[in-house]
């Protein structure tokens, strides 16, 4: 438990699976038609017996099963079954759409889902990388560093590699060059690395060349530049100082505002084989060659389906382990924020207590350079103002954050197993705008199933006050068995064609409320038409002949 592995294995383990909307206002209606149902049944017994004055056996058991005519009749039996058949239905009906249900209460979630978290590369854009801009006074060593500090393969006589969409890209930069990986690999074989780590964002390789070694180092600019001593300029290797560091940080942030991702190289030289490989040992004293700006275009896709989040209510949230400025410039073009004051950084975010955390995820819907761990501090964050959460992830560091969120989003595509295992959900094309579609399926599965509820407290009730009139004129017109049967067969169709219904114009543009007063008040306007509405302010009072039966803002339960 001590390693990486075990690490993420706990926070695993700890992430709490909370109820669904839907599971906690049925808990809700539960324990309401609990007491009620007990209510009447004693009043209707008490009633029955006080009113006939007998209290023999025989009698006491009449009215028994007048009592529990009515429970049968208030309790809505066939419910549960018609709503994991509509459930059931969605799954395969998302599945169609590319969307990948592993859990059947994850229908139901999708349709309340009021924040999508998502990753940029692969989701928000095509994740095909292409090397676009370079600064460097020597091209050749800096391609030849990308291609050599790489797992990316080219085979000979193809044009395209094969690996991590980033590191492809660099190889095949370096083969646009004549620099062919298959044929640097002869010359200088790997025969050492410190690998990629997500906290040091760099990755170094150490090859042998003939009787000298020489290490390439690829990275965060910013990162990397601190770990130099040396630069690479027209006159050789020049001492790095602070107003170098600036020049260069500053035509990275050029790059980056291009919505460019941009890497830097470096190398090290060595007369013998290094003691270590570690990463403390090798990443220092390096020489800054210079560094690439690789475009990854957004899915033609996602502009509408920001469009869609938007109309919906529904508010997106990026977070990427790109530059900030890269981050903000693709926040921008997708119209996920307006400006950098809408975006931190994980440096930043890591200062934060959770109190202030929750502030912060209140305005900020960019969030760059961050760790696995930032994103279950910022789905947390959330869920605290009770917001429905979903969150995309493919790597295996993604899996506490997937876990802890209302909806864990795993990607098909690039996704590990992990993350798969973990997640509610797998988009079989990696795409953001499949889980709008999704959100739109699962409003129209919760929309539905509203309607069945609406319709079968409505039968149960006519079933109830038909009971208790029958009962006070000492009438038994239906038994509790034919009761059951009417509630499991009789109701339990009409409720399953409700659930099946198609979804209602314009039914993505409503916000995403999980309010069931809606359900209430034009349930008991249907019962009384000759029900009042007052006006007071922006509220409104629901009047009966008899009460005031409350006060509430009606936009914000949806009406």
């Amino acid at each position: 438990m001590n390693t990486e592995m075990g690490k993420i294995a706990d926070a695993l383990r700890d992430a709490e699976e909370g109820q669904t909307p839907l599971q906690r206002k049925m808990a809700e209606l539960s324990k309401t038609l609990t007491k009620l149902v007990i209510g009447i049944s004693i009043f209707v017994f008490l009633f029955g017996m006080i009113k006939a004055g007998d209290f023999s056996g025989g009698h006491i058991l009449d009215t028994f099963l007048v009592a529990v005519a009515l429970a049968v009749a208030a309790i809505p039996e066939g419910l549960p079954a018609i709503v994991t058949i509509v459930l059931s239905i969605g799954v395969t009906s998302m599945a169609k759409r590319k969307a990948l249900i592993r859990k059947l209460s994850a229908v139901e979630t999708l349709g309340c889902t009021q924040i999508i978290c998502t990753d940029k590369t692969g989701t928000l854009t095509q994740n095909k990388m292409t090397v676009t801009d370079k600064v460097t006074f020597d091209e050749k060593l800096l391609a030849k560093a990308m291609a050599l500090c790489s797992d990316a393969e080219i085979k000979p006589g193809d044009t395209e590699s094969m690996g991590e969409p980033t590191e492809a890209a660099l190889v095949n930069y370096a083969n646009s060059l004549g620099l062919p990986k298959y044929e640097l690999v002869k010359e200088a074989p790997r025969i050492g690395e410190a690998p990629f780590d997500s906290n040091r964002k760099m990755m170094s390789t150490v090859h042998q060349v003939q009787d000298n070694f020489i290490q390439y180092t690829k990275g965060a600019c910013e990162i990397l530049l601190d770990r130099c001593s040396g630069y690479l300029s027209e006159n050789g290797v020049v001492p790095m100082t602070e107003d170098i560091k600036k020049e260069i940080k500053v035509k990275n942030k050029e790059f980056a505002d291009k919505a460019l991702r941009v890497l830097g190289a470096a190398y090290r030289e060595y007369s013998q084989k290094p003691k270590s490989f570690e990463a403390e040992d090798l990443e220092k004293d390096l020489i800054f060659i210079g560094f690439t700006g690789m475009i990854d275009p957004c899915r033609p896709e996602v502009y509408e389906a920001i469009k869609e989040c938007r109309k919906a209510g529904i508010r997106p949230i990026m977070i990427t382990g790109d530059h900030i400025d890269t981050a903000v410039a693709i926040g921008k073009d997708l119209k996920i924020i307006k400006d950098v004051s809408e975006a931190m950084e994980g440096a930043e975010l890591e200062k934060l207590t959770d109190i202030e955390l929750i502030d912060v995820v209140k305005k900020c819907s960019v969030f760059a350079r961050v760790q696995p761990e930032h994103k279950t501090r910022i789905v947390r964050a959330l869920k605290t103002q009770d917001y429905i959460v979903a969150m995309t992830g493919d790597g295996v560091n993604d899996a506490p954050s997937i876990k802890a969120a209302d909806i864990g989003v795993a990607m098909g595509i690039t996704g590990t197993d992990v993350t798969k295992g973990a997640s509610d959900m797998v988009l079989a094309d990696d795409n953001f705008a499949t889980i709008v579609n999704a959100v739109e399926e699962g409003r129209k599965i919760y929309d539905n199933i509203r309607k069945v509820l609406q319709f079968q407290l409505s039968t149960n009730m006519a079933e109830v006050i038909y009971v208790f009139v029958a009962s006070v004129l000492g009438i038994t017109i239906v038994t509790p068995a034919q009761l059951l049967w009417i509630n499991m067969v009789t109701d339990s169709t009409p409720g399953l064609a409700l659930g099946m219904e198609k979804a209602e114009r314009k039914l993505n543009e409503k916000k995403a409320k999980t309010c069931w007063r809606r359900c209430i008040f034009r349930w008991c306007w249907i019962r009384y038409g000759s029900s009042r509405i007052g006006y007071g302010s922006n509220r409104y009072y629901i009047i009966f002949p008899w009460r005031i039966y409350g006060k509430w803002n009606l936009e914000s339960c949806g009406i």
